[in-house]
């Protein structure tokens, strides 16, 4: 009888060993390697293969093919894809648990259907009637949607040979399994192959393909980082799930730009995408209220008007306390010693909280003038007058550097209704146009004319 062979995988990294090891030597990951059995690789389905060999071609005439494109009529979904789903892509979609990547998938699916295009929709988490359910609460599918529930991978793409869908959505790839390999299904070699059967399956048949993936507890696509590469598009869903607006976002899109965003807001009948966010985080705002100031961020290529609050009280305990919430710590902290250091601030004595409104998470550094700010009116209990908009990034010796997209940003402020706009010194073309707006070329100097 032959000896079965065993490996240890590592679940984070895809890192293979011939015993087990407590610490992975490749990504340092504690606990994460798994013992798998090798097994030898079987000869591909032909139907996942090309019917002829492929054969070079001049740029030339392949550029006078044009791509149709396959829309959803959900113009935030469209937008980040490029201008729609391309026949033959991999599409891979990734977000917390319960932030709504099933349903957005499923209300696309019934648009589609809506517009003769037949999408077969997997599901390896949820029955049908589950499936159903959740398409009873976003309305009336089509007859061109067919669902199924399976998790044997072989069937899957038997099913889509068959039924001939434009479409293939697999809700998760965790889920599926790969007859070829005796391992649990969600393992990396598990996830590994099945992404890669699939790819060559879009490849081969021209059916759009599109997979749900779990994330880590650290936001990361679960499996290995192979994965990521292997696909056409990489779809990251953000948003807070105590709060009602979620973001979506191409972190990797080979048909398209990856600074396109869509901005959704979770609802009873579903998710409802949101065409002009730029005061959405502004509705509920208090006014002459001291610790609070507007930023415009951009979220893709759109900027959105986010509130930055700051509290700055006196600590009853010898260690002041730094708490940020939506904004990066370590910038805080770094904002907080340029106040000391170069307008004289004494932060020491008191506890500083800094919080973005609405659940927003801000990762550019334009807003570290408004957060400066807020830091400011708190700590002299003085609130920044209305219309006021403060964009900026703050460096080390005290200057205001200058961030891309001022004059948009100062534009769709001015639409809304803001009068002041304290920015960067620099070169604008809309000076003329739009009043109230004042350069700075130093923290001291921006700080001034925001207050006075």
């Amino acid at each position: 009888m032959a000896r079965t062979k065993t490996k240890f995988v590592c679940q984070n990294c895809g890192y293979t060993a011939a015993k087990w090891l407590g610490r992975c030597p490749e990504c340092g990951s504690w606990d994460s390697l798994v013992e798998e059995l090798e097994t030898p690789a079987k000869p591909q389905q032909s139907y996942l293969m090309p019917q002829e060999a492929p054969k070079p071609k001049t740029l030339d005439k392949v550029m006078l093919t044009e791509v149709k494109r396959l829309t959803t009529g959900i113009n935030e979904f469209d937008r980040v894809l490029g201008g729609g789903l391309v026949p033959g892509s991999l599409v891979l979609l990734g977000g917390d648990p319960g932030i709504g990547k099933s349903t957005m998938l499923l209300d696309a699916g019934m648009r589609f259907a809506a517009n003769n295009i037949k999408v077969l929709y997997v599901s390896g988490e949820e029955s049908e009637a589950q499936t159903a359910m959740r398409a009873r609460r976003l309305g009336k599918p089509g007859a061109a949607l067919l669902v199924m529930t399976a998790t044997d991978l072989d069937a899957v793409l038997l099913q889509a040979k068959e039924v001939q869908p434009q479409i293939l959505v697999i809700d998760s790839i965790q889920t599926m399994y790969n007859a070829e390999l005796q391992t649990a299904a969600g393992s990396v070699g598990q996830v590994r192959e099945c992404t890669a059967k699939l790819l060559r399956f879009a490849k081969a048949t021209g059916i759009a393909v599109i997979i749900i993936g779990h994330v880590t507890k650290d936001g990361n696509i679960a499996g290995p980082r192979l994965l990521e590469h292997m696909v056409d598009v990489v779809l990251q869903f953000e948003g807070e799930r105590s709060y009602s607006f979620r973001v979506l976002r191409a972190l990797k899109n080979r048909f398209g730009s990856t600074s396109e965003s869509g901005i959704f807001s979770m609802e009873t009948g579903g998710l409802k995408e949101v065409a002009n966010p730029a005061g959405l985080f502004l509705e509920n705002r208090a006014e002459n209220a001291p610790g609070s100031v507007v930023c415009a961020c951009m979220e893709g290529n759109r900027p959105i008007m986010v509130e930055v609050q700051a509290l700055v009280a006196k600590t009853p305990y010898g260690m002041p306390r730094r708490t940020a919430v939506g904004f990066d710590y370590n910038r805080v902290n770094m904002l907080l010693a340029i106040l000391e250091r170069r307008l004289g601030m004494d932060f020491g004595n008191f506890d500083a909280y800094l919080n973005v409104v609405g659940g927003m998470k801000i990762t550019e550094p334009s807003a570290d003038l408004a957060a400066a700010a807020a830091l400011v009116s708190s700590y002299r209990n003085k609130p920044v007058p209305h219309g006021v908009l403060a964009v900026g990034e703050v460096g080390l010796t005290g200057e205001i550097r200058r961030v891309a997209g001022t004059e948009r940003r100062i534009r769709d402020a001015a639409n809304l209704g803001f009068t002041k706009f304290v920015v960067p010194k620099g070169k604008l073309n809309m000076e003329q146009k739009t009043p109230g707006i004042f350069q700075a070329a130093t923290l001291e100097e921006a700080l001034d004319a925001i207050f006075n």
